[in-house]
């Protein structure tokens, strides 16, 4: 789909109605709502969405990175439609081919990336996925129910996923939270103390990490029987809601190195920065380390349809010791989910991904530096393969600036930007510990032309922020 045609906007309500509509019944609670009042789409395609009036928005952020190939990828919807014609469904207690394939092509890429042979064993969304690994680590570990991550990690709003996500406030109406994860600082290079490198940073971290495991009354370890009482630690390679934080690089080493000397199982958390979103298939590959368990889901089906899954060592997902009837979902493994899934994967083999991500984010952060330098509030750009950030701050350049990058949103989603005598808008996601950073996650097929007309439409967007405040 592209433009809506004028049969499409003739034959729906105007937004006004569906608005009064939405306000009187639809649930709060399953959305967000970034600006008042929201914006209503019609079509996409590739880079952009489009509103009833046929107006262009360039989305930077591609449904927080479930679309990494482009709406309406014309590839993928074909296969989507096919599939529809064949199998559109199956229940879950019988096997269909793309599952199978599915499955293996993803077992054997761990396998060769990692060293470790594996199952892979599928759900219907991220959220959904981390409480199955939760089950699988619970499990593989005897029972024990708690687990590290991150401050600033995000890992869904389903009652597991929220117990080790580090905000409070996804958890503060649902009661306490017995089995709430134990959250360790993330390496956030811009904030680090003064005097320190990035690298002297992540080491520091590390360091302070081991420190829980020195004596039993740090209350984690038991050396007395050398057993820890967390059974896994989850992590997301880079922060994704915390703000596409990217790590020092000997980070995650080193911490592997503690987790490994205390029977720690490391679970990573591919939901958004997976299917080459930093320019590897898995982004933990940027950091020379094997996980024990990936997680995974959006950009799997390029967003037409919700599946993810999760991939773990054979010790730990094997039938002997997770048996059938282990987690389910009736919606699993659904053939429309695993078709296009198997699709992806096989369009992403045929291209070199790696160097089209690389190079085309190396592009877009040579734009944003530009940004940099004309205005003194951001703070910071950064990234990897096209997962960028740019933290928004006040004069002095760190102080965070939540104000100034709201306002940034409602000028963007107006509409009323201009391209070379064009109106157009321009779609942002916004994350970060103080809520004042810019996440930037664009089609992987974004072209040169694009990202020019995305750091011209940022230029005028902060230009006019900043006037407007």
């Amino acid at each position: 789909m592209s433009k809506p045609t004028i049969e499409m906007i003739n034959s729906r309500p105007d937004d006004a109605t569906l608005l009064a509509d939405e306000a009187k019944y639809c649930s709060f609670g399953d959305t967000v709502h970034y600006v008042e009042p929201p914006k209503i789409f019609d079509g996409c395609e590739g880079s952009y969405m489009y509103d009833k009036e046929g107006k262009a928005f360039l989305d930077l952020q591609m449904w927080y990175s479930a679309c990494n190939f482009g709406y309406a990828n014309e590839r993928l919807n074909n296969v989507l439609k096919k599939q529809i014609d064949t199998l559109p469904q199956c229940a879950s207690q019988y096997l269909h081919p793309t599952k199978i394939e599915l499955a293996k092509t993803i077992a054997q890429g761990m396998e060769k990336r990692f060293g470790y042979e594996g199952r892979v064993h599928f759900n219907v969304g991220g959220s959904q996925c981390i409480e199955d690994s939760l089950k699988l680590v619970r499990n593989a570990s005897g029972g024990k129910s708690l687990m590290f991550a991150f401050q600033g990690g995000y890992h869904g709003r389903t009652l597991g996923a929220s117990s080790i996500t580090s905000s409070y406030r996804y958890r503060r109406r649902y009661g306490h939270f017995g089995d709430r994860a134990m959250f360790v600082p993330f390496p956030y290079p811009f904030r680090r103390p003064k005097g320190m490198t990035a690298e002297e940073y992540g080491e520091h971290l590390v360091a302070e990490f081991a420190r829980l495991f020195e004596t039993e009354y740090h209350g984690v370890w038991d050396p007395k029987v050398g057993q820890a009482e967390y059974a896994a630690f989850y992590a997301e390679p880079l922060q994704a809601t915390g703000g596409y934080i990217v790590p020092p690089r000997n980070y995650f080493k080193g911490l592997k190195k503690v987790l490994d000397q205390y029977g720690i199982l490391l679970v990573v958390d591919e939901i958004q920065m997976g299917f080459y979103r930093t320019g590897k298939l898995w982004s933990i590959e940027h950091f020379d380390v094997k996980p024990d368990v990936v997680v995974f889901a959006k950009a799997l089906t390029n967003g037409l349809n919700p599946l993810g899954g999760l991939w773990a060592r054979e010790e730990l997902i094997n039938p002997q010791v997770f048996p059938v009837g282990s987690t389910h979902s009736t919606f699993a493994s659904n053939p429309l989910g695993t078709a296009v899934g198997l699709e992806v994967l096989k369009m992403t083999s045929e291209t070199d991904y790696e160097k089209m991500v690389m190079d085309s984010g190396a592009y877009f952060l040579e734009g944003l530096k530009t940004l940099e330098k004309k205005h003194k509030e951001i703070g910071e750009v950064d990234g990897l393969g096209l997962a960028l950030r740019a933290e928004i701050c006040t004069e002095d350049g760190f102080t965070a600036n939540k104000a100034l990058v709201d306002k940034m949103v409602d000028i963007g989603m107006s509409g009323d930007l201009d391209w070379k005598g064009t109106k157009m808008g321009l779609v942002l996601d916004i994350g970060g510990y103080y809520k004042n950073v810019i996440t930037f996650a664009p089609s992987l097929h974004i072209s040169r032309q694009e990202i020019d007309q995305g750091i011209e439409l940022l230029d005028q967007l902060i230009t006019r922020a900043k006037k407007e405040l």
